[in-house]
């Protein structure tokens, strides 16, 4: 019986010489595929030990390090589904999460250990473990505890769950997607060729592991191609730049490659060896598509996807790479831009994006009403994003159906900020709008009715919401105005919004 877990095809692309160096940094981290593959065999060990059954959910809020890309191999390698969690996420905001996930393992960062214990406990949780970056953590203790060979691959069909990412959902109520091992294993294969990956390049890694750009695409397509990653903390610029000479791909979100710029000594003889730049996560400037090209002679190849979908669209390796354009779908996806009634628009015009494919995830997890409303009776799931595609396919993102916010490559609903700040002593109504922002793409913003009490200002808003909301989600902007603008049906009209305040980041 063929084995369908994504550990058995990682381990199909293992290196020859296993002690080649998997994951690096310049302050001594040396992870070899053999320790890698030794690590996670004494991961899924582990959660075996502690009675974790293949399906059963461990969620993780853990800071980026070597260790916690074992735990995530590991959760895969023992058929366990593994629940990823932003580290800026607060007591609050995780309490929902391990009440809806009902995991049988927490992982967490050992200062978060006490208000982890508190969760798994009103929420029946097994186990809670720490790891930590120095200091280990229990879940290094209790991997030592026990012995080795338990570390077999659990085999696991295509339709098995793999990981649960959480998105951020329109009505404020978060949703787990659903995303399989074939699912994973697809978009993996798919980007590895697409991209051109070849023996012995190297990728510069700076990303978040906690979304599917830094944990998904980025991780797999080294692995697969059993390349050596510099694997850095956070992107910091300092860190990057003598790196980049060092490596053959990097990917980013567009605020890398705005900070790079920023560098006078940034320049083409730094990037003499790279093959290839990919942005996504937000949108890709044309200016800064452009200012790059003008001081480095390369093409920045941007891309599109989303959590629900891993990634839906390149531009070629091989072929014209357009400013404003995500390219092509990507081979086995298929997608098709459509009114709000589901028909085909004419090409050339704007409609919903739907698609359709190996990379389209499950459902939402526990959430079948959600589930059924995103996708069309022939299987389509509508992303909610507005697109034009013309003659010879290529795809523009224009615009977006649901209200979204993109800041720093992380989706922001409003609705979940608005039901915060409506909440608060003093507020009569909000509006939460995403306003250009130089570094930031979009940086969220609230426009706020004052109640009768006329009291609140900007400093109490803000204040408030920072034991509720993750960093990046709390309004950068606070403005008070007398009245919402409203069109004929009540509807806020956040487009007069945008038009107002659009000037508000500018010297940013």
């Amino acid at each position: 019986m063929t084995n369908n877990n994504l550990f058995s095809l990682i381990q199909s692309r293992y290196p020859d010489d296993m002690s080649q160096v998997f994951l690096q940094n310049p302050g001594g981290l040396s992870l070899s595929y053999a320790a890698l593959d030794q690590g996670t065999a004494r991961v899924a060990g582990t959660l075996r030990h502690l009675g974790a059954k293949a399906g059963d959910r461990v969620v993780v809020q853990v800071e980026k390090s070597a260790e916690a890309v074992m735990l995530y191999l590991g959760c895969v390698r023992a058929g366990a589904i593994y629940v990823p969690l932003n580290t800026a996420y607060t007591a609050a905001e995780l309490d929902y999460f391990v009440a809806d996930a009902k995991p049988h393992v927490l992982v967490c960062r050992p200062e978060s250990l006490d208000t982890f214990t508190e969760i798994a406990a009103d929420h029946n949780v097994a186990h809670t473990l720490s790891l930590g970056l120095e200091e280990g953590g229990t879940l290094v203790d209790a991997m030592d505890r026990v012995p080795d060979g338990d570390g077999a691959v659990e085999v696991r069909g295509l339709d098995d769950i793999a990981a649960i990412l959480y998105t951020s959902g329109t009505t404020g109520r978060s949703k787990g997607a659903m995303l399989s091992h074939g699912n994973l294993a697809s978009n993996a294969l798919c980007l590895h060729e697409l991209w051109g990956f070849v023996p012995g390049d190297v990728l510069l890694h700076a990303l978040p592991i906690y979304h599917v750009h830094g944990l998904f695409v980025a991780l797999h397509c080294a692995l697969l191609n059993a390349s050596t990653v510099w694997f850095l903390p956070k992107f910091d610029v300092a860190q990057v730049m003598p790196l980049i000479p060092k490596s053959t791909v990097m990917m980013g979100v567009p605020t890398f490659y705005v900070r790079l710029l920023d560098q006078d000594d940034f320049g083409p003889e730094m990037c003499d060896g790279m093959r290839l730049f990919v942005a996504g996560s937000a949108p890709l400037l044309s200016e800064t598509f452009a200012a790059f090209e003008a001081r480095t002679g390369h093409r920045i190849l941007e891309r599109y996807g989303m959590t629900e979908a891993g990634m839906i669209t390149s531009n070629p390796l091989n072929g014209e790479r357009l400013a404003g354009s995500v390219g092509f779908t990507l081979p086995g996806t298929r997608a098709r831009v459509c009114d709000d009634d589901g028909n085909t628009v004419a090409m050339g015009e704007p409609g919903t994006l739907e698609i359709t494919g190996p990379n389209v995830f499950l459902g939402y997890w526990q959430n079948p009403e959600k589930t059924k409303a995103e996708f069309r009776d022939d299987g389509y799931f509508i992303t909610g994003d507005v697109a034009t595609m013309s003659g010879d396919g290529r795809i523009c993102i224009v615009g977006r159906a649901k209200d979204l916010i993109i800041s720093g490559g992380f989706n922001v609903y409003p609705k979940e900020i608005e039901l915060e700040i409506d909440a608060l002593d003093g507020v009569s109504e909000s509006a939460v709008i995403g306003l250009p922002h130089r570094d930031f793409g979009e940086a969220v913003t609230a426009v706020v009715v004052r109640g009768p009490s006329l009291h609140v200002d900007e400093a109490a808003i803000k204040s408030a919401l920072v034991d509720t909301l993750a960093k990046f989600k709390q309004p950068k902007k606070v403005f008070f105005v007398g009245a919402l603008p409203r069109n004929a049906m009540g509807k806020v009209q956040k487009n007069a919004l945008r038009e107002q305040y659009a000037d508000t980041f500018s010297g940013s």
